[in-house]
């Protein structure tokens, strides 16, 4: 343990110091934007690996040495010496050759980069001497790629000078300044083949994750826990771990856990013999039966009794079940995959859910991020629904004015992608024109929208020789209460709800204003 803190205190004093981005930012954006890593691994298989996952992940230039002369003989002739870059070596390779060393050699002729070293040989010694050389990690095989991943980007981020606290922060900006750098790159344009994935879409660095995740988990028979907001695609995501399996072939059988009674949940998952109950004419399969030899899906198993939620487990640990009347065991194969939109972890320290079935689902965890954690995939969301919900007849193209495309990305999206889809297929149906301008926009978009005061700010401009105010407001009011009702179909209920009023109070605005639709 002495050794160890030796080590960790080594490695503290000699990190390279930070510099201010100011200072770099040339820099900082050569190599945050477009990172170029070297690799130097004698074991080919292994570098290979490094080199298609670092590609895969971080979207960067990779290149790999099996030795350290051809790796220091072609950065000397190519023209990155004055680029920064980040260098992984390994510490011992063929003939003899120090990795060490050519850190050294790499320093002593002015290339500027950060280091990370990899050993199979790991000792305190050796791990000090790393240290020494201002190595930012010292890395011991075998070892996950993704720990790898991390290191990489906390090396860049450390060389660079950037607080990776506030990186991870960057959620506490501003909508209106996210928005505003979203919107300046990107504009609506339809998802390529690289942006789809079984179904689902998304272009940004959270999804790519999760979309990697996915084809990891479709190769194992583990148990699969998916989380994430309502709306966020969690069932599409279980239909893509099934489809890249090896069940592709057997069933997938779905159940809401939400939607079933509780009195009718037993009997839909594990099937019951006939005369178990009122209205059990005859002998019935259940879901897990059903599933045999593929996949089952428990959506919202959240919202599981607690007495099945005993039974899932057993079910879980012994892989048979039992229908309801019967003392018959069936030996059951099918993979679990169980999604929720509520906090488990929470919901066990509040003794709502069992701790032992929730460590039993939790085997592999997949969280799908919230709409509006990837607002840079809104675009090509927008882009696909308009086209799934566009007529046949390409003729009159649907397009978004820049400020209807900013007042849909700075929305928060409770609804997620489900909420997104049936606001573009409104909008698709309804529509006056071709362009789709903010004033064709949900009134709920403009609630509690940073951007909304600038769009209201360009509508209601002052005229020079004044308004009447009341009058105005109240005209206001009146076109709000015919739009809500008119979105509506006259249904007060949920027009009152788009407008954040009590059903008795939007009655009597209507009698009072004489409105009628």
């Amino acid at each position: 343990m002495d050794d160890l803190n030796f080590l960790h205190n080594s490695y503290e004093s000699e990190k390279p110091p930070k510099l201010k981005p100011k200072e770099d930012q040339d820099e900082l954006e050569e190599f945050g934007l477009n990172p170029k890593i070297i690799i130097v691994e004698d074991d080919k298989v292994l570098g290979l690996s490094i080199k298609k996952y670092l590609m895969k992940t971080l979207n960067c230039q990779v290149e790999l040495f099996t030795n350290s002369m051809d790796c220091l003989a072609h950065l000397m002739q190519s023209p990155v010496k004055d680029k920064p870059f980040c260098l992984i070596t390994d510490i011992s390779l063929e003939h003899g050759a120090d990795g060490l060393l050519l850190i050294d050699n790499l320093k002593d002729k002015g290339f500027n980069f950060v280091s990370i070293a990899m050993t199979g040989f790991a000792s305190i010694e050796t791990a000090i001497a790393a240290t020494k050389k201002g190595v930012f990690h010292y890395l011991t095989k075998p070892f996950e790629l993704e720990n790898l991943q991390k290191l990489v980007i906390d090396a860049i981020s450390v060389k660079m000078g950037i607080d990776l606290n506030t990186l991870k922060t960057s959620e506490k900006d501003s909508v209106k300044d996210s928005v505003a750098k979203i919107i300046k790159n990107i504009k609506i344009e339809s998802p390529n083949y690289e942006d789809m994935f079984c179904n689902m879409i998304g272009r940004s660095k959270v999804m790519k994750q999760v979309f990697e995740r996915i084809e990891k988990v479709a190769l194992t028979e583990s148990t699969v826990l998916i989380m994430g907001p309502s709306g966020t695609g969690k069932e599409l995501v279980a239909n893509a771990i099934h489809e890249l399996s090896s069940r592709a072939s057997r069933n997938k059988v779905s159940v809401n856990c939400g939607a079933i009674p509780g009195e009718l949940l037993e009997s839909e998952l594990f099937g019951h013999v006939k005369g178990s109950f009122t209205g059990a004419i005859s002998n019935r399969k259940g879901r897990f039966e059903m599933a045999n030899h593929g996949s089952i899906f428990l959506d919202e198993i959240g919202d599981m009794p607690a007495l099945l939620q005993v039974k899932l487990l057993r079910v879980l640990q012994n892989k048979t079940i039992e229908p309801v009347g019967s003392t018959e065991t069936i030996n059951i194969d099918s993979r679990v995959i169980a999604a929720t939109h509520r906090d488990l972890e929470k919901m066990v320290q509040e003794n709502k859910f069992r701790e032992d079935l929730f460590y039993r689902l939790n085997v592999i965890p997949i969280r799908i991020p919230a709409l509006k954690e990837r607002r840079e995939d809104i675009p090509l969301l927008i882009s696909y629904f308009v086209e799934r919900f566009s007529s046949a007849d390409r003729s009159n193209e649907i397009t978004f004015s820049d400020k209807a495309l900013e007042m849909l990305l700075g929305y928060d999206w409770p609804g997620n992608v489900r909420e997104l889809e049936n606001i573009i297929e409104r909008l698709v149906i309804l529509r006056g024109g071709n362009e789709i301008l903010p004033e064709d926009l949900p009134a709920k978009i403009f609630r509690h929208n940073p951007l909304a005061t600038d769009h209201y700010k360009h509508i209601f401009e002052l005229p020079e020789d004044g308004i009447d105010l009341k009058k105005v407001l109240s005209d206001i009011e009146d076109s709000l209460i015919l739009q809500a009702l008119s979105y509506t179909d006259g249904n007060k209920n949920q027009a009152s709800k788009l407008l954040c009023l009590n059903r008795t109070t939007l009655i009597e605005k209507m009698k009072k204003k004489a409105l009628h639709i």
